[in-house]
């Protein structure tokens, strides 16, 4: 045999072998997955956006003036978030944030409130990002405060795992961990994709014969049955001891009962 093959190949026989123009019969298309940015929400985790600011309430120093609550609207509005500008009123979102996880009045340090502060800012930078996307300073600062984010969430995992679950469901948060660095390349997708194909093309087989079997089961425990019965007639006939019991016989027609039962519930 390889004597055979190595006369064809060899070029002495004029037989040109060509392997680039050979086309593979299986129906596999890859396409290049996209790349999703870091500072998309997908990959950053964040399952819903920073919440709008209420423009008209007051900023955070103002917060517990009694004097403004018993000024009149002009004054209100002077000191009201709409008036100041969106800095304030982002510092009032992001306090608000804070609120939610915070452990009492004076907890500013601990790890799920720097985590709250850094998800408010996240996504801040987000909204900014999707109308200024050419700003290549906030897309650096974003990507910054994402690592640094993570990297919280991860001690947070190892050393208190259910305030960390408890975090993520109050910030509605989803943790990513870094994966494995694996780099995209067709020829790897192309065997896993092909791999893939023949397994499911081998279930498909499978199944389609299991179907064959069970089409004929029912004609199998009938021809068993009557096969039972004439062996054991045979054998009475010929005067010699029945190695066939009624047992056997039974225990097929309760196989033949049983199956038609069964066919019967599943049509």
């Amino acid at each position: 045999m390889f004597a055979t093959l190595r006369s064809l190949i060899y070029p002495g026989n004029g037989v040109n072998l060509s392997v680039r123009g050979l086309k593979s019969d299986l129906h596999i298309k890859w396409v290049r997955p996209e790349k999703i940015a870091c500072w998309d929400p997908k990959k950053s985790g964040d399952l819903s956006p920073m919440e709008p600011p209420d423009m008209s309430k007051p900023p955070i120093e103002y917060q517990d003036s009694e004097e403004l609550k018993t000024a009149n609207e002009y004054v209100r509005k002077v000191f009201s978030c709409d008036f100041m500008g969106r800095r304030y009123a982002t510092q009032l979102a992001r306090q608000q944030l804070i609120d939610k996880v915070k452990a009492n009045n004076l907890d500013f340090t601990s790890c799920e409130v720097q985590i709250a502060s850094m998800t408010a800012n996240i996504r801040n930078l987000q909204e900014h990002y999707k109308l200024s996307p050419r700003d290549k300073n906030s897309r650096v600062a974003l990507k910054e405060i994402i690592d640094k984010r993570k990297k919280r969430l991860k001690h947070l995992r190892v050393w208190d795992y259910k305030k960390f679950e408890w975090l993520l469901e109050n910030l509605d948060l989803m943790y990513h961990p870094h994966p494995l660095y694996e780099r995209v390349e067709r020829k790897k997708s192309l065997r896993r994709l092909t791999s893939k194909w023949c397994d499911e093309v081998k279930s498909k087989k499978l199944a389609e014969y299991r179907t064959e079997l069970d089409n004929e089961k029912e004609k199998f425990l009938k021809e068993k049955l009557e096969t039972l019965e004439w062996a054991k007639k045979e054998e009475i006939e010929c005067g010699v001891e029945p190695t066939i019991t009624d047992a056997d016989i039974e225990n097929a027609r309760k196989q033949l009962e049983e199956w038609k039962t069964l066919k019967s519930i599943q049509e």
